[in-house]
């Protein structure tokens, strides 16, 4: 093409880069936000609109951000923008959990133990510090991942004014009866030497000694009557357990009430087995001759003594419904110190507890004959001491699922210890909790159906711990009777007023004469309270507390291992402190795996570090994966997918640019067409965009992410790219600027750009926000001071170009490219504007056609398209997969034109520009060609 033609062309022009160089350009938008003051000017326009409130959880202020991490934090800022597009006034305050045992432990192993070489107050200052050091470190990362929120204003656990919360809520937990002291088993991590939460708690395999000892009854001759046989020299409940060293603490020999026992006969000894369980019981002692003697209902073994294996004490038989018949004998070893179950019967059967374990894993020194013997040791001395006693009737080693400490990786125990219990049904928390649940909206759905199980099941919760490192329970117990002072909420009170002045330290510093005049009969509470309470009361220390948020929050959303952890200890607090949950909507996401679907981890090199994809790739790309992933499973990462991804983002990235390349000299102001007066195809794309939008702001509705993107893509490839502006192309390039022809195609590209930017600003916040910089028209500094685009028109029901009628074309012009594609392949054409296509078609289709009148050859991007009945087709003619089409692709025999490369026949017609076709000469000297559809 000659330079003078070239000039007459209006071709795209645009200084948006096409190279994204994300972690660069990201880095520069984070500093405008920052010197926009975004976030809070995002909270002052949206003022006075109607709320949502997505409460974010505490992350654990400890170390790096890890996919996890990263994945819960962008699905959060996806909600937050997409409902400030949507009208909301949506604040968004992060937090963060700040004490608890890892903070600890990390400190610890700098200055080591409370008490071993560092008192307790310099000990909490420097678990303050390293906090402070790590939310710092972690509020960065978010920052960078292009979170939007109150940053310079979040909350953390260890700040006064929460801890003083804290302690007002235990206040209401205790006006409302919930708490009660109790000597329960909990679970005890020997290395916190502390008892630890549901939530703290993950089970892996562990080798355990599985034995059967026989525990012999007392009265043989009234056992045997109940079974009524004859008599026998001796009468023995085989018990079966993984836990040898808790047989000292036994007090029980558990049976089912319902169930059916049977008496069992090996030579002069009998044994007392569930009847489902004889024959496999009875084969894993060794036995194959036995005899049945009789059988009876569990119940009527109730209260029988039995002797205990190795100490000259007896203990009860007791009957259960926990008692299980898939495993064991059917007889339930029972050491009400060391098991949940059993401490529950034991208190239907006035027994109490023995306290042979210290803190320490140790037996003490009341315990006869094991006394300063570690416990797990134990376990063989014991073994070796039922033998001596012959009551060994089985020893081997099992491999199963056993409790684990979570920060530890140690096998936990249950222990019996004083500590301070929400109960669940004194004053009815669990029917109340479990009526919240079905109030509540999970997503997914089966959500519901697992926290419901869990309350069901749960025990009351353990919420004191026996560490330095948290908020305490300022409580003043009766050196005598243990009982509460009786102004126990009034000290809660004075405590709380305090702390919110001057921290924690003002409980621990001071002695119960400081808070009562009969203080000296009193003991000051030294535990602390529990992490999972802490953040679990997050609704009341903060939703509660802020001016700009309220409770119950709209949304919760975390990883699915919540449902153990803060969805329960928030539903648990928002019942026993107000009779309802925290939350209108509970959402839930899996977990980050790598490529394989393995867990992430250190020792598998198998993690990918938030930090590295977004040096390498940006933190849009990032944000991209986790909006494409259907996060309510767990989600697969890794460079292939995440490459996968990078390309997603260029084809989205060069749909942006070739809009606003097009759009250089468009003011809308000025320039934008009537939507009566645009052309049929533009009218048709902006109504298309309508639709879309539609659909993308219900999915933003349903939190259903991946299905956004889906669709954005597909309308970037295929309806924009791969027909609309593919179409336009020889229009906006080709006919006159100022033409209607070409002001109609940039009013259409205005408009879908103006809504695309805000479909894609929640997931691709950086690249979105870059765009707006360079659209045209006057706007606010940031797309996210805007809010969706409702400046689309629609297309009027008598419009005979409808939605219908473009997917009609679209089928056709599919159908012709993979014609004009086999003819490039044979060699016969080198393009389509090489070609003529002739369109046999049969009357309705034939009729759509011809309604495009010569424009047709625009939307095949061909030089020449014809239209002929379908009888009229000849033996060359192609059968295609559009009803009612047949057609035809030939080489054009005509000259191509300079400007516009279309090969027509009236090129060279004109004598002063003999390179151009008539309608070129009509666009550079005369008056402009015209278009009415395409």
């Amino acid at each position: 093409m000659s330079s003078e033609y070239k000039s007459t062309l209006n071709l795209p022009k645009t200084k948006f880069p096409m190279k994204a160089n994300l972690s660069q350009r990201e880095s520069e938008r984070l500093k405008q936000w920052h010197d926009l003051n975004l976030y809070h000017r995002i909270r002052e326009k949206q003022q006075g609109k109607p709320q949502f409130i997505l409460h974010d959880g505490p992350p654990y202020a400890n170390g790096h951000l890890h996919m996890g991490h990263a994945l819960n934090k962008v699905l959060k800022d996806i909600v937050v923008k997409s409902k400030i597009m949507n009208g909301f006034d949506a604040p968004f305050v992060p937090g963060w959990d700040c004490h608890g045992l890892p903070i600890e432990h990390k400190v610890e192993q700098k200055i080591g133990k409370v008490g071993d070489k560092v008192d307790a107050v310099t000990f909490r200052a420097k678990c303050r510090a390293y906090a402070d050091e790590q939310v710092n470190i972690q509020r960065e990362e978010f920052k960078r991942l292009g979170v939007l929120g109150d940053w310079d204003d979040p909350y953390k656990t260890m700040d006064k004014a929460y801890e003083a919360n804290i302690v007002r809520a235990l206040k209401i937990v205790v006006e409302h009866g919930h708490l009660q002291q109790g000597e329960k088993p909990v679970y005890w991590c020997l290395d916190c030497q502390s008892s630890l939460a549901e939530a703290e708690v993950e089970y892996k395999d562990k080798g355990s000694p599985a034995i059967d000892v026989r525990f012999k009854a007392v009265d043989v001759a009234a056992l045997a009557k109940i079974f009524d046989a004859d008599a026998v020299a001796t009468i023995s409940f085989p018990i079966w357990t993984t836990t040898p060293w808790t047989l000292p603490s036994n007090q029980l020999v558990m049976v089912h009430p319902e169930a059916q026992y049977a008496l069992v006969k090996v030579g002069e000894e009998a044994f007392v087995l569930a009847k489902d369980l004889v024959d496999v019981a009875m084969q894993r002692f060794g036995y194959e001759d036995y005899t049945v003697l009789g059988t009876c209902e569990g119940n009527a073994l109730d209260t029988l003594l039995v002797q205990h294996p190795f100490y000259d004490r007896t203990s009860v038989v007791a009957v259960s419904d926990h008692v299980t018949m898939d495993t064991g004998t059917g007889c339930v070893h029972g050491a009400p110190d060391h098991g949940a179950d059993d401490y529950a019967v034991a208190q239907r059967y006035d027994i109490g507890m023995l306290n042979y374990v210290g803190g320490n894993g140790v037996f003490n020194e009341n315990t006869p004959l094991f006394a300063g013997q570690f416990i797990l040791k134990a376990n063989k001395t014991i073994v070796e001491l039922l033998v001596e006693k012959n009551a060994l009737l089985k020893q081997e080693t099992l491999e199963h699922s056993y409790p684990h400490c979570w920060r530890h990786k140690t096998p936990l125990i249950f222990r019996a210890t004083p500590q301070w219990f929400v109960s669940m049904e004194k004053q009815g928390l669990r029917e109340a909790a479990l009526k919240g649940i079905k109030s509540t909206q999970w997503i997914p759905a089966w959500g519901e159906n697992r926290l419901t199980k869990m309350i069901e099941n749960r025990p009351d919760w353990c919420i004191s711990r026996q560490r330095a490192w948290g908020t305490p329970m300022p409580l003043l117990i009766h050196a005598e009777t243990r009982e509460l002072h009786p102004e126990t909420l009034s000290i809660l009170d004075r405590v709380a007023d305090k702390m919110d002045k001057e921290g924690i330290e003002v409980w621990f510093s001071s002695k119960p004469t400081d808070w009562v005049d009969d203080g000296d009969d009193y003991e000051q509470c030294t535990d602390i309270l529990e992490v999972w309470f802490e953040a679990g009361v997050s609704h009341f220390a903060v939703l509660a507390q802020r001016e700009e948020l309220r409770a119950p929050a709209d949304l919760y959303l975390e990883g699915s291992d919540q449902h153990r952890g803060w969805f329960n200890s928030s539903l648990m607090t928002g019942t026993a402190l107000y009779g309802q949950p925290p939350y209108h909507q509970v959402l839930t996401h899996g977990f980050a795996l790598d490529g394989q679907g393995r867990k992430m981890s250190k020792s598998l090199g198998n993690t990918i570090a938030p930090e590295k994809i977004i040096n390498s790739l940006g933190a849009d790309i990032l944000r991209l994966w986790v909006a494409s992933t259907d996060y309510r499973d767990d989600v697969n990462v890794s460079d292939e997918i995440l490459k996968r991804t990078a390309d997603s983002y260029r084809r989205i990235r060069n749909t942006a640019r070739f809009l606003l390349s097009n759009l250089e000299d468009f003011d809308p102001a000025e320039d934008c067409v009537p939507f009566t007066k645009m052309l049929s195809l533009d009218r048709w794309i902006v109504d298309t965009t309508g639709l879309l939008q539609q659909a993308i702001i219900e999915h933003y509705e349903t939190y259903e992410f991946h299905l956004i993107v889906k669709a954005i893509h597909e309308f970037c490839a295929s309806v924009l790219g791969g027909f609309y502006l593919d179409i336009i192309k020889d229009r906006q390039y080709t006919t006159q600027t100022v033409s209607l022809a070409r002001r109609s195609a940039q009013t259409a590209m205005y408009y879908v750009l103006e809504a695309f930017v805000r479909w894609i600003a929640p997931v691709l916040s950086f690249t979105a926000d870059e765009i707006w910089q360079f659209m045209p028209g006057e706007r606010e500094g940031s797309v996210f001071l805007s809010e969706w685009f409702t400046a689309l028109p629609g297309l009027s029901e008598d419009d005979s170009f409808d939605q219908a009628y473009w997917q009609t074309i679209m089928q056709v012009r599919a159908a012709v490219n993979i014609e004009i594609e086999q003819q490039r392949n044979a060699d016969k054409i080198g393009s389509g504007l090489e070609a003529v296509v002739d369109l046999y078609c049969e009357p309705e289709l034939l009729e759509a056609l011809r309604k495009l009148k010569d424009e047709l050859r625009f939307v095949l991007i061909t030089s020449n398209a014809r239209v002929h009945f379908a009888v009229e087709r000849d033996d060359v003619s192609v059968k295609t997969e559009v009803p009612g089409l047949w057609l035809k692709v030939t080489p054009s025999v005509d000259q191509k034109c300079d400007r516009c490369w279309h090969r027509r026949d009236d090129v060279g017609v004109n004598a002063e520009h003999p390179a151009l076709c008539g309608r070129c000469v009509e666009n550079v000297v005369g008056s402009g060609e015209e278009r009415a559809f395409a």
